[in-house]
């Protein structure tokens, strides 16, 4: 995953797969922007204004959770 913000132009990218493809772009609303990949798969996220949508003081560092599910057997 990448996220890319632009102070210049004040637009945020994130980016959830390297992967070289076309994509789709799909407007949500006025100001964000999908990126629809293969398999109609969110591949990229446009936000911009982003500094009124978005407290981009907490953006970075990323946290997450990764949590596997354990399959029955």
């Amino acid at each position: 995953m990448n996220i890319i913000y632009n102070d210049k132009t004040d637009l945020l990218y994130i980016r959830f797969d390297d992967k070289k493809q076309d994509v789709l772009n799909k407007r949500i609303t006025e100001d964000i922007v999908l990126d629809i990949g293969d398999n109609d798969r969110i591949v990229g996220i446009e936000i911009l204004d982003a500094s009124k949508h978005i407290t981009l003081d907490r953006l970075l560092p990323v946290k997450y959770e990764f949590k596997q599910h354990k399959s029955a057997t």
